[in-house]
């Protein structure tokens, strides 16, 4: 059960809680989004049902049927979190949606008691990384290989007891 506030709206892009009924065009985004190391369906499934986790998506409510166009989601577990996933279609990047899932992460993640929060993300995903440096997160560790097509992960790190990772950084 989340207890977050959901973020605002960006736009035509509204934001709620990832439900049963989302699963297939979540799985569909995920497998076109990342092919080498898509969750299998039952993941998601078994993810959205766990205590310890809260997911959301983000859709488009300009095009019909909507479209779910990002989702995330963060597992917390005592005063640790860590980002599960969290992904936009790449038509959608650059226009705050991925910020948007960010903080919603952080803020539910602290309210369930975390004072820290971790991610994986792939060494060759710059735009991302730029995200979490951007929002407080520092590389700590690096797994060699850890993605099945053979590219290392980055272990980044954040505190989400410094009001300083609260709201991105100008540039």
């Amino acid at each position: 059960m989340s207890v977050a506030e959901l973020p605002q709206p960006l736009g035509p892009v509204s934001f709620r809680r990832m439900t049963l009924h989302d699963l297939e065009q979540v799985h569909t985004l995920e497998r076109y989004l990342f092919p080498a190391d898509a969750w299998p369906i039952d993941m998601f499934l078994a993810e959205i049902q766990h205590e310890t986790r809260s997911y959301l998506v983000a859709e488009d409510t300009a095009v019909r049927p909507t479209s779910i166009i990002g989702y995330a989601g963060v597992m917390s577990v005592a005063d640790t979190a860590d980002v599960q996933t969290i992904a936009v279609a790449p038509q959608y990047e650059g226009k705050g949606i991925g910020r948007a899932l960010l903080d919603y992460l952080h803020r539910e993640a602290a309210a369930r008691g975390a004072q820290t929060i971790l991610l994986e993300v792939r060494a060759d995903n710059p735009r991302a990384q730029d995200l979490y440096t951007r929002n407080g997160y520092s590389h700590i560790h690096t797994r060699p290989r850890y993605y099945n097509d053979g590219v290392d992960a980055l272990i980044m790190q954040a505190s989400l007891t410094d009001p300083t990772n609260s709201k991105e950084t100008p540039r």
